[in-house]
């Protein structure tokens, strides 16, 4: 039977149809389930080699294939596998993962229904300090006592502002109005589809060490918990290829070049050359893209050159 006439299957997954529905829980009330899903890793391959038969009969085929893909960042056949997701997440959470303009979404309308009677709450020994050094971001917590009270003082609020939104619904006020005051931490749904392209973008960026803690949550629950299981062999090239790898921009190259020649003077040099070693008071200047470089010398084992200036 050539192509043309062959009768085409279903591609399943075993690994994702056992969880097919079943909502794995996130944070205090939150949840992602796979509602659906289209394609696997042999999709891919099929996609990348222009074919409708079963793609090649050898995995480790299969694999290399997968691995040059992304390593080269031939993403189109990574298009080819879409997944839906039925996601409960909190509103404040919810405003960054919707920036991702790449999906097809439908989220639970409080216009049409009533909010959902749930808020995600902070433990006590969750509360983060505002970083020092980066305005969007946190370092540290705060101290036991100051979190109790935190907490507690998080509870009144969610609990006084559900009031008001109960007591403004039964007065007959409209949902779209009511809710207007709800706090932020209060939960959303939506259905969340997404190819997988664009879903392992949005994992590369939230589940960065610097994402914010309660999306990344998210993130690992799909990347490790779904997305591990239902495209395994793409999963792992993208962890060897994405996210524990590290990329050098031509500057760093060259200042890595020069270390590794014993060139520290032509490292220095470069690194100045590039206004990476500014001064004041005697002391270096911030400069984000010369400590992002620190950190990947540092995972290299390599010493910064201007360490002891």
């Amino acid at each position: 039977m050539n192509q043309e006439t062959e009768r085409l299957s279903r591609i399943s997954v075993p690994e994702i149809d056992a969880i097919l529905g079943l909502p794995i829980r996130v944070l205090d009330d939150g949840f992602v389930r796979v509602v659906d899903y289209l394609g696997s890793d042999q999709s891919i391959v099929q996609a990348a080699r222009v074919s409708y038969g079963s793609g090649t009969r050898h995995v480790q085929e299969d694999r290399g294939l997968i691995r040059y893909l992304m390593r080269h960042r031939h993403t189109t056949p990574f298009e080819m596998c879409e997944i839906k997701l039925h996601v409960r997440v909190p509103m404040d959470t919810w405003r960054q993962w919707i920036r991702h303009r790449t999906a097809n979404v439908n989220e639970y309308s409080t216009r049409y229904s009533v909010a959902i009677d749930a808020a995600q709450r902070t433990e006590p020994s969750q509360w983060r300090r505002q970083a020092a050094s980066n305005r969007q971001g946190s370092e540290g917590f705060l101290d036991l006592e100051q979190g109790a009270e935190l907490s507690r003082r998080e509870i009144e609020l969610q609990d006084f502002a559900r009031e008001v939104y109960q007591e403004r619904l039964e007065r007959g006020v409209a949902r779209e109005q009511a809710r207007k005051d709800l706090p932020l931490s209060t939960y959303t749904e939506a259905y969340w589809k997404m190819d997988l392209h664009n879903l392992l973008h949005f994992l590369k960026l939230r589940m960065e060490v610097a994402a914010q803690s309660e999306i990344r949550a998210y993130a690992q629950v799909i990347g490790y918990e779904i997305v591990s299981k239902w495209c395994p062999i793409t999963w792992e090239a993208f962890l060897d290829y994405s996210v524990n790898s590290i990329t050098l921009s031509r500057l760093e190259t060259e200042i890595m070049a020069a270390i590794g020649a014993g060139q520290t003077e032509k490292a220095i040099a470069l690194a100045d050359g590039f206004g990476w070693l500014r001064r004041e008071n005697g002391r270096l200047t911030r400069h984000r893209e010369r400590l992002e470089f620190e950190q990947k010398l540092g995972s290299l084992n390599f010493s910064v050159p201007w360490a002891c200036e």
